[in-house]
């Protein structure tokens, strides 16, 4: 019977880019120095979503991935581990030893999001993310995410138009944050594009907004790679940025 914490990460193959290697292998890295197990996933990840809901979300595979990881979670609790983690395969743990998990039954991740506006004003929205997520065995708040989540991909409508890609995962954390006010695990945070480019030129406002607008200093970052796919961000960007960080981690403003 399994005991202690398991560490989860997946993505499809092959990897988009050379600095997700960097970002894995930093996490992979944590893990062991902290003695958690360690498990990567591809494609498999999605097996344990219902036939019915498989099909409505298979051409949506952020919001699969959103669903698909709770079961894994779930399935790794239920399997017998007291406490099971997820991090997305483009986070980069910066300080592997400050990057402690307190005692908590839930924890989700702080989103301090730094976005210029039209009018070049930079605004901040401080919000909670699923790209670090922790449940421990016994807590009721993974069920009720899961049951959550597939409650509103059951009740859909297709005819209302495609489904959102955070429909599952930051909206409704966000959701029910505000309503419930889940544990936050300050030092689990995300760079939106303004602070990646802010950190490339030596600094800037946007990441003073950033670093004003958290609570500690984050010791692991999602580097939000869907950025790249938009096309704010270049695969090169990300390469000088993972490489200047495991230089320089981030440090108090």
């Amino acid at each position: 019977m399994a005991a202690g914490t398991l560490v989860v990460q997946s993505h499809t193959s092959p990897l988009p880019a050379a600095w997700y290697e960097r970002c894995i292998g930093s996490v992979r890295g944590w893990a062991g120095s902290k003695g958690y197990d360690y498990r990567w996933l591809g494609d498999e990840l999605f097996d344990g979503i219902p036939g019915p809901l498989l099909s409505r979300v298979r051409q949506r595979p952020v919001v699969a991935s959103d669903l698909a990881r709770l079961i894994v979670l779930e399935n790794a609790l239920s399997g017998g581990y007291s406490r099971a983690v997820w991090l997305d395969a483009d986070v980069l743990v910066l300080d592997p030893t400050g990057f402690e998990l307190p005692e908590s039954g839930a924890l989700f991740g702080r989103e301090v999001w730094v976005q210029e506006s039209d009018g070049g004003r930079l605004r901040v929205y401080r919000k909670i993310h699923n790209a670090f997520m922790a449940f421990s065995k016994g807590n009721p708040v993974l069920p009720f995410y899961r049951w959550s989540a597939e409650r509103i991909l059951d009740r859909y409508d297709a005819q209302a138009g495609p489904m959102v890609a955070q429909l599952i995962g930051p909206k409704l954390l966000t959701l029910l944050h505000n309503a419930i006010g889940f544990d936050v695990l300050e030092t689990a945070g995300v760079l939106s594009p303004a602070v990646i480019r802010d950190l490339l030129s030596g600094g800037g406002p946007a990441l003073d907004r950033f670093l004003a607008g958290c609570e500690g200093v984050p010791r692991a970052v999602n580097l939000c790679g869907s950025s790249v796919v938009r096309g704010a961000l270049g695969d090169r960007e990300m390469d000088e940025l993972v490489l200047r960080l495991v230089k320089e981690p981030l440090a108090e403003g």
